[in-house]
């Protein structure tokens, strides 16, 4: 799972977000590299508040393209 760079408190937020054309980039905070391109899940808010909302996005060119779910 990645976080945004963003600590987006809710999946509505980064909907907002994505309508407003802000740019949203994504990490992972252990191992691993997160996707540029194609599908990514994500989780949020930020460790180490509990997270509360999951997300299936469409990554294109680094950027968060679309929520899928």
């Amino acid at each position: 799972m990645s976080y945004t760079e963003t600590d987006y408190k809710t999946k509505k937020e980064l909907k907002e977000a994505l309508r407003a054309k802000a740019l949203i980039r994504i990490y992972n905070p252990g191992l691993g590299v997160a996707p540029t391109d194609g599908v990514a899940f994500l989780e949020g808010p930020h460790y180490p508040k509990p997270h509360t909302w999951y997300a299936e996005v469409q990554m294109k060119d680094g950027n968060v393209e679309k929520v899928l779910k």
